[in-house]
């Protein structure tokens, strides 16, 4: 009887879109759209995504556009960017707003590749949980007689070749983002 890694295999899927969603909000030198993701601005009594009330666009390689779609949240949404802390320049004009995502310094890299490096072990520590609680599973079945001694070892074997090819991916995603924060 082969055991049945549905759920561990989902657990890695779930992990690593965690971890790619996680390092797309990362700042590199360049403009991206998805750092903002994580700004709410207050309009219309309550809090939105930046891109519930404006539309989004890239201007170059540095710069964003965002074009309010009421112009009486122009101010809320400088504000929000100002509050979130990213690190970027907010300018206002007749169009909307331009954020401008300025050079990144030789500490500010550092500091980004180390938080970056943190998520990665985040995603590696709950892969590990997911691990063992498989393996827990196997030592149950084993004990209740649904499965020898022989095939634990075979689906832990298999487990763990699993997790290794997760955790190969999850660290070519870290290097990848490494080198855009690098450049």
């Amino acid at each position: 009887m082969a055991y049945n890694f549905t759920q561990f295999k989902q657990s890695i899927k779930d992990v690593e879109e965690w971890l790619k969603k996680e390092l797309a909000t990362v700042r590199t030198g360049r403009a991206n759209l998805s750092i903002l993701d994580g700004v709410s601005v207050e309009a219309y009594g309550s809090f939105m995504p930046i891109n519930q009330v404006a539309n989004l666009s890239m201007e170059d390689a540095r710069s964003v556009r965002i074009a309010p779609w009421d112009s009486s949240v122009t101010k809320d949404v400088e504000k929000a960017i100002v509050a979130s802390d990213l690190g970027l320049s907010v300018t206002v004009d007749d169009k909307g707003l331009r954020v401008i995502f300025p050079e990144l310094t030789g500490e500010r890299r550092t500091a980004l590749v180390k938080m970056t490096k943190q998520k990665l072990e985040d995603a590696k520590i709950t892969l590990r949980g997911e691990r063992e609680k498989t393996m827990k599973d196997l030592e149950n079945k084993e004990k209740e007689g649904e499965i020898s001694e022989d095939e634990k070892f075979r689906t832990k074997a298999e487990l763990q070749k699993m997790l290794d090819e997760c955790t190969r991916s999850l660290e070519q995603l870290f290097e990848k983002k490494e080198k855009e924060i690098s450049e």
